[in-house]
């Protein structure tokens, strides 16, 4: 059954679009991301029936381990996707610290493995390989991760790591799910290889079902089945009227010169995904409306004007918003990460508005 997750803004929260991530400068946050702000998130994301949120990696917001940790205390069945880098940590010692947070939370751990697409992020952290080097080196990364995992010394030496006899006290049970996304030819085996769910950006319809082939036929090479999830942004209303009317607000926000901005920085980034992201909207930039930006039915492309990473929204009722993500659902997709602005309010529009209509039509899980 299809699987939904919220998202934890750990880089603050606003009533207009908070960009930020891939090159774009943050702007726009008016709600701080305090403890006691994102644990509201937090509570009202399992109350409503969410599976998981997902916490975002990077200089521009708070430490993603750390945080979630802490909102652990504050929840009681809600999972946390841990977004992290790969490349600024030990891979024995992410089994070690992946371990103990499934023991203490028990069990209510996901890892989302960002490799890195933006040259000038990774510097921040020390890090100066190429883009394809990065996803060689996730490669040799997971493997360790995994081999940790396995309750006995596990050995590797490879270009990138050379160990002898990773391990941890005692394995995480239950092992927890590698979430990973990349639409580069150098992301496709990595994704084939090592994880349980490949996350693909809010694309039209047609562009996603490619990639899911693709993705799909890489890991059959290897003998694996895996499953596929999709990030977008929702604007849902009671009518599509009252939808459209606040994406409308969204945009009025935003200054020429701010959208200018964030697409000179964008255009730095080194991720394949970025640049389909910003692909979407190319012949917009200034003027128009909302409905300008609707790349495809209900799919409004207005976020990745000055937002990093995930570009895209649902927008419409309650029902078109439904229909839409079962369209999506019939591609293949089972897992389903969403956000809005405000991220609070959003939820609960989401989850009291969608997911009924997602139930009538048979694609929530039994305990949403």
């Amino acid at each position: 059954m299809t699987t939904f997750h919220w998202f934890l803004p750990t880089g603050g929260d606003g009533r207009n679009l908070v960009g930020g991530g891939h090159g774009a400068a943050r702007r726009g946050v008016q709600r701080p991301p305090d403890i006691e702000y994102l644990a509201q998130i937090a509570r009202s994301a399992e109350q409503l029936g969410f599976e998981g949120v997902l916490t975002p990696t990077g200089t521009q917001c708070e430490d993603a381990w750390l945080t979630t940790a802490a909102l652990t205390r504050e929840t009681e069945r809600l999972k946390f996707l841990v977004a992290f880098r790969p490349g600024v940590l030990s891979p024995t010692l992410a089994a070690q610290m992946a371990a103990t947070y499934q023991r203490l939370s028990r069990g209510r751990l996901l890892l989302n493995i960002v490799t890195g697409g933006e040259t000038a992020e990774q510097a921040r952290f020390g890090d100066h390989l190429s883009h394809d080097e990065r996803y060689a080196r996730t490669d040799e990364f997971l493997a360790i991760l995994r081999g940790a995992w396995r309750g006995r010394p596990y050995d590797f030496n490879g270009d990138y790591y050379d160990v002898e006899g990773a391990t941890v006290s005692t394995p995480p049970d239950p092992l927890p799910r590698l979430y990973f996304g990349g639409s580069s030819a150098a992301a496709g085996p990595v994704a084939a290889r090592h994880v349980d769910v490949y996350l693909t950006w809010g694309e039209p319809p047609v562009q996603v079902k490619r990639k899911i082939e693709w993705i799909r036929e890489l890991a059959a090479r290897e003998g694996r089945e895996i499953r596929f999830g999709i990030r977008l942004h929702v604007v849902t209303r009671d009518s599509a009227k009252e939808a459209w009317r606040a994406a409308e607000r969204l945009l009025d926000e935003l200054d020429p010169a701010e959208i200018a901005a964030a697409q000179e920085g964008l255009a730095r980034s080194e991720s394949v995904g970025q640049a389909r992201m910003r692909a979407l909207h190319e012949e917009y930039r200034t003027g128009g409306s909302a409905h300008d930006l609707e790349i495809y039915p209900n799919l409004w492309a207005g976020v990745g004007l000055v937002r990093g990473g995930a570009g895209t929204a649902l927008v419409g009722s309650h029902a078109q918003v439904a229909e839409r993500i079962a369209e999506y659902a019939s591609l293949g997709l089972e897992e389903f990460i969403l956000s809005g602005y405000p991220h609070l309010e959003e939820a609960y529009w989401f989850g009291e508005g969608v997911l009924p209509e997602l139930g009538r039509l048979g694609l929530l899980k039994e305990a949403a």
